[in-house]
């Protein structure tokens, strides 16, 4: 045959788009060559992926030949004529470039000031902040505005980058226990960190989500103090991420009949509090 039949299938993998195309052509796999034009996408946490393309070529008929191209053959070309040397330089050149020249002092650097922002400047950081998150969730199919400043409230010398998500539908973006948001939140500061040469402290909230957690894990917190002023022992809270156990840790600081203590392995780590002695 002078043509050779080709068919493309896109499937879930390569496995599966091999099996309906030998299905399909009723040939087994030693009849045809396999290309993959596409390898897929798993996506984001599992989001906005995108299926396998492969084409399927029925390989030829014994016997039958695949005509080849001849191989071009290149003329070697002469070499253009060089062109004659220059005339020697004058006498007086030549005592001038035999003289050492006197080398230069390198110039000393200045020493680099990092430059303080002001709280009233605005930091190229957030912009790059806004556009990582904006185009992760662009990526995943959803909508929102963000809008990132830096936390004014923070307790130690990190600066901390808030990103601020609002939109409909963003439940996904959350997942349980705010494992999707926190694994979400680790890549974009991953990608900022990248793209700007810095570290970066970065803190993504959807929809307050954070902000109502945090206000729920201070509550517990000063409930369960009660408890131990009350009863005299420990109390032992739930599991939580590590951002929710700093929050106890901070708000109970210095509280004059309690400690804190974290305990256990992750992702199992509770904060325990205990009465001061």
């Amino acid at each position: 045959m002078s043509d050779r039949t080709t068919l493309e299938i896109i499937a879930p993998t390569v496995e599966e788009a091999l099996s309906q195309g030998l299905s399909q052509l009723g040939l087994t796999a030693d009849a045809v060559s396999v290309e993959v034009l596409d390898s897929g996408s798993k996506g984001l946490f599992g989001l906005g992926g995108r299926q396998v393309r492969v084409r399927l070529t029925v390989n030829p008929l014994p016997g039958e030949e695949i005509p080849v191209p001849k191989p071009v053959v290149q003329t070697p070309t002469k070499p253009a004529p060089a062109k004659r040397a220059e005339s020697a330089p004058k006498a007086k050149e030549k005592e001038r470039e035999a003289k050492p020249r006197s080398e230069k002092k390198p110039a000393q650097e200045k020493p680099v000031v990092e430059k303080k922002i002001e709280s009233g400047d605005h930091d190229p950081i957030l912009d790059t902040a806004e556009a990582v998150v904006s185009k992760l969730i662009n990526h995943l199919g959803m909508k929102a505005q963000v809008s990132a400043h830096f936390d004014d409230s923070a307790t130690d010398d990190r600066r901390t980058i808030l990103v601020d998500v609002r939109g409909d539908n963003l439940s996904a973006l959350i997942g349980r226990q705010a494992e999707t948001l926190t694994a979400f939140q680790y890549v974009a500061s991953l990608i900022v960190g990248k793209e700007t040469q810095q570290w970066v402290q970065l803190t993504v909230d959807v929809e307050g989500y954070r902000s109502r957690r945090e206000k729920q894990v201070r509550q517990l917190a000063l409930k369960m103090v009660e408890q131990v002023i009350k009863t005299g022992r420990k109390a032992t809270l739930e599991p939580m991420t590590a951002s929710e156990r700093r929050i106890i840790h901070i708000e109970l600081r210095g509280h004059p009949a309690v400690t804190t203590e974290s305990t256990g392995e992750e992702p199992h780590r509770k904060v325990v509090i205990l009465p001061k002695e």
